[in-house]
């Protein structure tokens, strides 16, 4: 493998909207991410549901027959 040509890989903190920071390694130069383990839904147990337009409210009513 030639030297000359690969990218620089870093150590960067890569900053969640959330304010979060995780160590990561990369050959970017900083990471900012809109979701992390520390605010996605799945990972710390709470849901948010947009309700547009009563979709939910439509569906259940349809099969909770």
């Amino acid at each position: 493998m030639r030297k000359a040509i690969q990218p620089k890989y870093n150590k960067v903190k890569a900053t969640c909207v959330c304010g979060n920071t995780i160590e990561t390694g990369s050959t970017l130069a900083e990471i900012r991410l809109d979701v992390c383990s520390g605010c996605h839904p799945f990972y710390t147990g709470t849901q948010r549901l947009m309700d547009i337009e009563g979709r939910v409210e439509k569906f259940k009513k349809r099969y909770n027959k």
